[in-house]
């Protein structure tokens, strides 16, 4: 079959962006090495435009981080190498890594939505120092005061000497702030949970950390986490079926 050459904005044009984001994406690697004509103009292949789908179709989510944004990186450099089928399989561990994560903050919002229907009221235990409470959850006395100094937590206070005093109820929160930190919601979606929740809201929680207020400015993919991951696993289900697409059409010669 005769080769069909394409101009860099007959590629701009057949994935919907702007010619120099083309020219942007071969410089970044996204796509093989281009040959250009005598008069200078680049010469791309069906090669070059099938790389170009798949790079756009990851990098045109959101930013998901730098763990999955790797991963993602890895399947574009295997497709610019020519080798599809090692598309596919790290097609197939993105796809698995995003459905962990995604695993994970369900199963984190879950288990708060549960808590917020069961959390403990002031005891009369005896209180704990700071140090004793950093020991417990496993985490640094820096952890527990950023968690305070970002409105996440009010910590009761000694009267004659200013310090922290935590009951079960303070370290019952305080597990949950670590838990929904770890499975990646951010401290601005786990701060607009605690005022829904300390204002006598104990329903929906799930959907109060994934929903930022009118008035909330949105700084990372992780103050809506969960519908983040949603639309990687979106994404990732359609690379798979596109790399698909192209080792079937390779297969039967089309390309």
């Amino acid at each position: 079959m005769e080769q069909k050459y394409f101009r860099t904005s007959d590629l701009a044009h057949a994935v919907g962006i702007h010619p120099n984001t083309v020219r942007r994406y071969l410089d970044w690697g996204l796509m093989p090495p281009v040959e250009r004509m005598p008069n200078g103009y680049r010469i791309f292949t069906q090669r070059h435009l099938d790389c170009l789908r798949l790079a756009r179709m990851i990098y045109a989510a959101p930013y998901p981080g730098r763990g999955f944004r790797a991963l993602g990186n890895e399947i574009i450099q295997s497709a610019v190498r020519g080798d599809w089928l090692d598309a596919l399989e790290k097609a197939h561990i993105h796809q698995e890594a995003i459905k962990a994560e995604l695993a994970q903050a369900e199963s984190a919002a879950d288990i708060l939505e549960h808590w917020a229907q069961t959390m403990t009221e002031s005891t009369d235990d005896e209180p704990l120092a700071i140090g004793e409470v950093a020991r417990i959850l496993g985490v640094s006395l820096d952890v527990i005061r950023n968690a305070e100094r970002n409105g996440l937590i009010t910590i009761p206070r000694n009267s004659y000497n200013n310090y922290r005093l935590f009951g079960k109820k303070e370290i019952e929160r305080l597990r949950i702030i670590r838990m929904l930190s770890k499975a990646g919601y951010s401290h601005m979606a786990i701060l607009r949970m605690f005022l829904e929740l300390d204002a006598g809201n104990t329903r929906n929680l799930k959907q109060i950390l994934d929903t930022p207020r009118p008035d909330e400015d949105i700084f990372t993919v992780a103050d809506r986490w969960l519908t983040t991951l949603n639309e990687q696993k979106k994404m990732a289900d359609q690379v798979i079926e596109y790399v698909r697409q192209i080792l079937a059409a390779q297969s039967s010669g089309v390309q």
